[in-house]
């Protein structure tokens, strides 16, 4: 993105919340950078893409930009970011400056990034806590190391630089976990030019073709509709290799009876879509194609039905397994009773992923998927309870706002004791949940998910 954000509101609100925090422990100096430029090869780089950190804050994507936020006696937010610079320009683009990266992004003040060894020591000086990544080496650590050496020899007994730190990140994932309107606003974007994509696949599949003329088909539906990137590489894998979880796009041909599995999702300014959709490469699935497909898709209902506020991120992971188990008895898979395959998590072998994840600027966005640590005479209380053993932390409780994937699947490979109809079937059904007050919203669902409908787009 080269343009400010229309409504600045959203960053300068978020960066008042961190400095609130910040004056909550006493108040002090954060310094946070924006990624670094990456080489590819000699002097080709790769595509930039901005730290989700500082973009959630500043909505600034120009690489080689840092935020320094005062919260305490003097409050204010500053960017660091590169001049105006009229022949490199030819070759990279435009550029804001400071001056103007000031007006137009909300900022306090803003400085050459030029200026940062300069101005950083007399602004860490007298701050009483240095909010910053912890984390040895690379360009913050030493930089920040040089500001604080300097800025003690600066002093000269007369001003004190920083006593702690603390790491901002684990209060940013936090803010992070529970979606704006405008984050909310961005989400349902992308989750429609995904859809589409996937709807564009299932329509122009078909027998002969390989794995990445079909990747092509999804990368052409993202840019055609505005989206900057892939929000992760693109998973196309037709038979067998849908029993590879991470399977890249390939030059597998799709054969006549084969099911294939696409798990992608683009990136719109800044956030994440995650879909998954399962398709025969004919149009029609077979009988036990079928018979799991129709198990994932009720196994994704039973996960959705549990996503509420005030319930634990694992009961939807529960509610699927619970229904994934029991199928994958009634088709042969597994032998014996349901308590017994939940208890030896026997369905391992055929379902070995967690049900979903968070979503947001990340594809596996940040946030603790529990609760933080408990006090020892709360061990046993109601809210303890809610744990997989005595004393582990209880699941994160669900909010309003809130963003996850729902995506149970079922992978069989071939094996002397797996009824031979269903070997190198793999199957994941993937939508993206918006946690609301009545329950959840699939936000992705401008692409079929039941067989039955698949089947009629791809007659189309």
């Amino acid at each position: 993105m080269s343009l400010p954000p229309a409504d600045l509101t959203p960053f300068i609100q978020r960066r008042e919340r961190l400095q609130q925090y910040m004056r909550s422990l006493g108040g002090g100096i954060a310094v946070l950078p924006t990624a670094p430029e990456a080489v590819r090869s000699r002097d080709s780089e790769f595509p930039y893409r901005f730290d989700s950190d500082f973009f959630y804050l500043t909505g600034f994507t120009e690489p080689d930009a840092w935020l320094v936020l005062l919260a305490g006696e003097r409050d204010a937010s500053i960017l660091f970011c590169r001049e105006r610079h009229e022949e490199q320009e030819t070759w990279t683009g435009h550029r804001f400056g400071p001056e103007a990266a000031a007006a137009r992004f909300g900022f306090d003040e803003a400085y050459a990034v030029d200026r940062l060894d300069t101005l950083l020591p007399a602004l860490l000086s007298d701050q009483p806590t240095l909010f910053a990544p912890l984390q040895a080496g690379g360009p913050l650590g030493e930089r920040l190391a040089r500001a604080l050496d300097t800025a003690r020899q600066q002093a000269r007994g007369q001003h004190q630089t920083p006593a702690r730190q603390i790491d901002p990140r684990p209060r940013l994932a936090d803010m992070r976990l529970v979606k704006d309107a405008s984050e909310i606003a961005l989400m349902r974007r992308a989750a429609r030019i995904s859809a589409g994509a996937h709807a564009r696949a299932m329509r122009h599949v078909r027998p002969g073709m390989h794995e990445y003329e079909i990747e092509a088909e999804l990368l052409h539906e993202f840019r055609r509709h505005g989206a900057q990137s892939v929000a992760y590489a693109s998973i196309v894998a037709a038979g067998a290799n849908a029993c590879t979880l991470h399977y890249p796009a390939g030059d597998a041909v799709l054969r006549d009876g084969q099911l294939l599995l696409i798990d992608a999702g683009c990136e719109y300014d800044g956030y994440a879509a995650d879909i998954t959709r399962t398709f025969p490469v004919n149009g029609r699935y077979s009988g036990p194609q079928r018979a799991l497909y129709d198990l994932t898709v009720a196994a994704q209902d039973a996960a959705c039905a549990a996503i509420r506020p005030g319930a634990g991120f694992n009961d939807g992971h529960e509610a699927a397994v619970r229904v994934l188990a029991q199928g994958m008895i009634d088709e042969g898979l597994l032998q014996g009773s349901l308590d017994g395959v939940l208890e030896s998590k026997a369905y391992n072998r055929f379902y070995m992923h967690r049900t979903g994840h968070w979503l947001g600027l990340d594809v596996h966005d940040v946030g603790d998927y529990r609760e933080p640590a408990l006090p020892d005479d709360e061990v046993g209380s109601d809210r303890a309870d809610r744990t997989d053993g005595a004393r582990e932390r209880p699941w994160r409780v669900l909010e309003r706002g809130m963003m996850l994937t729902v995506e149970p699947g079922i992978y069989v490979r071939g094996a002397a004791d797996v009824p031979k109809e269903f070997w190198d079937i793999g199957i994941r059904t993937e939508d993206d949940a918006l946690v609301t007050e009545e329950g959840c919203e699939l936000i992705t669902r401008g692409v079929p998910v039941h067989a039955g409908e698949i089947e009629a787009l791809m007659r189309e």
